[in-house]
């Protein structure tokens, strides 16, 4: 991938769940994205389940590992440019004028991202509306639906 420009960059933050990291990083190689997986995993990079997921697409990803959020965070080169996804946001995700190469944050499964994180970054916490009986949408969705927001609003722009 020589002269990779990745759409969007996300970050997960402490995945717990290996088919939904698969299905991110599926996603992400359709999508000409990368994945930064931050923090403690519930699983094992080498996970048959992750690589199910991802099926034959997983030597396809641009993917890292980093060892903590702080340390993540600490060497973006425009924390600006870095959006993150809660059900707690005021914002919805559509509000946001999308740029090729923003961070789209994502929190573990089964807690979402820390408050800590939130009330940190509050001007740039977003959500995806839901309007059923849900406390959540499966992150692997969220993923793809601020994927594909994104990518619709670069096309707008004949930026891809």
């Amino acid at each position: 991938m020589n002269n990779y420009n990745p759409f969007f960059k996300i970050a997960f933050i402490e995945p717990e769940i290996p088919q939904n990291t698969g299905n991110i990083g599926r996603t992400c190689v359709g999508t000409q994205s990368e994945l930064h997986l931050i923090g403690k995993m519930g699983f094992e990079i080498n996970d048959k389940n992750l690589k199910r997921a991802g099926l034959d697409y997983w030597p396809y990803l641009k993917w890292q590992t980093h060892t903590d959020y702080n340390s993540w965070f600490e060497n973006l080169p425009n924390p600006n440019r870095t959006f993150f996804f809660s059900t707690k946001a005021e914002k919805n995700y559509d509000q946001v004028d999308f740029q090729r190469g923003d961070w789209l944050v994502f929190g573990k499964e089964t807690k979402g991202l820390p408050i800590e994180i939130l009330d940190a970054n509050k001007e740039r916490v977003i959500k995806i509306p839901q309007f059923g009986p849900v406390r959540s949408l499966n992150v692997a969705t969220a993923v793809a639906i601020a994927l594909y927001e994104g990518i619709r609003q670069l096309k707008n722009k004949n930026q891809i």
